[in-house]
């Protein structure tokens, strides 16, 4: 069999060898790549705050659950705005700085917004919070496709996605425990975390920012705002698109109310949605080699179709294992997305503005993350949830069929921006 497109993926008589596929996994990546992936591993197991805001607002502080609603609403608003602050930083003085500011503010926030039980305070902090975890993330994605080669982007970006799943996971079952002990634990951790993510960058993770005279003429005469990518009609497409499909996603919030439209206890809930981390942790890793050989557009079309699929059959269930089923599908169309999704970004961000077409980026899950919810609220609440569902998998198909369309158009400026230029090093971490 021949080697595919987008990856380098070749089948051998080792065939589906565990050894054989990890190398084919996680092999002949660099050294800066797995210091990210370990970093990213760790600052999601210790993502706290994030996870248990809302209880702890509620259970530990007793406020009312419409201050609690506000303030996690400002903690993505804030995140919203640090993305894009922090690929403006990272764009225009560097990888480094941005990742090594943004954790280490975030971890003073952290630790403040612990100590204070005033109600302004905790607004406030709570916005610095998700502003400076926020500043951070458009540089780390940057940093991973400046030191990671055009063909490994694929799998690389997708081992990424699966440390944020894992730790996500852990980290959601120990801040119930620490919550219980003493809640000022999930504060002081978290701070510790961040500071310890901050630290291995610094040791282990050089500046990858690309040179200026490693990029063409017109890019050195960017002024490092956002008006190159907002002018950019292909990517802010690509964008919106991506932004829809994770409304979708995201209007699951409405799940336990189909659940108990149907008669079926609260606790429900958990064993269904449950169903969505536990296939991406196993299987995600698989996905590369699936995926590698289509084109990127066809392949998020695909997902979308998928995707919708799974929200025709939330339509039509009525027992707990038609609800997992249903979350079963869109999964995988959200297993085979979102490393896609994340790679077509790298393709068509040129490099010396990837910081900022990775926070441009983030605003699409930033929209969804507050649409989604607050739409299949109101669709619910007037139409009942079955309109919700049919809804959402007519909406999926109108993404899938809006990725098939632009596809051309995005390969027509894929294919620009890897005209010749001169050869970019790849840096490698000095020694400590």
């Amino acid at each position: 069999m021949t080697a595919m497109a987008n990856g380098h993926y070749a089948d051998d008589a080792r065939g589906w060898g565990m050894t054989a596929w990890w190398r084919q996994t996680g092999g002949g990546l660099p050294r800066t790549f797995w210091y990210l992936w370990t970093a990213t591993l760790i600052n999601r197991l210790g993502s706290f705050v994030a996870i248990y805001l809302g209880v702890y607002l509620v259970s530990v502080r007793h406020f009312d659950p419409s201050y609690a609603g506000m303030v996690i609403g400002l903690h993505g608003a804030g995140s919203a705005l640090g993305t894009l602050v922090g690929g403006i930083v990272a764009d225009r003085w560097g990888r480094r700085p941005a990742m090594l500011s943004g954790n280490v503010a975030a971890a003073a926030t952290a630790l403040g917004l612990g100590l204070t039980g005033r109600p302004v305070a905790i607004a406030a902090l709570t916005l610095a919070l998700g502003l400076f975890l926020g500043v951070a993330r458009p540089a780390f994605t940057a940093t991973i496709i400046d030191v990671v080669g055009e063909r490994d982007r694929l799998r690389a970006l997708t081992l990424n996605y699966w440390a944020i799943n894992i730790g996500f996971s852990v980290a959601a079952t120990v801040a119930g425990v620490l919550i219980r002990a003493d809640p000022l634990l999930l504060f002081v951790l978290n701070a510790a975390v961040l500071l310890g993510t901050a630290a291995l960058i610094a040791l282990k993770v050089p500046e990858s920012r690309p040179a200026p005279d490693a990029v063409g003429p017109r890019v050195r005469a960017d002024r490092g705002g956002l008006g190159a990518v907002l002018r950019d009609r292909v990517f802010l497409t690509f964008t919106a698109l991506t932004g829809l499909i994770w409304l979708c996603i995201e209007a699951n919030a409405m799940l336990p109310v189909a659940l108990r439209a149907d008669g079926l206890p609260a606790s429900a809930y958990g064993p269904v949605i449950a169903v969505n981390g536990l296939m991406i942790v196993a299987g995600q890793l698989f996905v590369p080699r699936l995926i590698a050989r289509f084109d990127r557009s066809r392949t998020i079309a695909m997902a979308a179709v998928v995707i919708g699929a799974g929200f025709v059959v939330t339509a039509m269930a009525d027992t707990v294992l038609l609800y997992a089923l249903s979350v079963l599908v869109w999964t995988l169309g959200e297993m085979m997305m979102t490393p896609a999704n994340s790679a077509l970004t790298a393709d068509l961000s040129p490099a010396a503005q990837r910081g900022r077409y990775q926070g441009v980026y983030s605003l699409g899950y930033a929209f969804a993350s507050f649409a989604g919810p607050t739409v299949s609220g109101l669709v619910t609440g007037r139409f009942g949830d079955t309109a919700l569902w049919l809804g959402l998998g007519g909406l999926a198909l109108l993404v899938a069929l809006g990725n098939l369309v632009a596809g051309p158009t995005r390969t027509r400026r894929i294919e620009g921006l890897r005209a010749p230029t001169p050869a970019l090093a790849r840096p490698e971490p000095a020694p400590v």
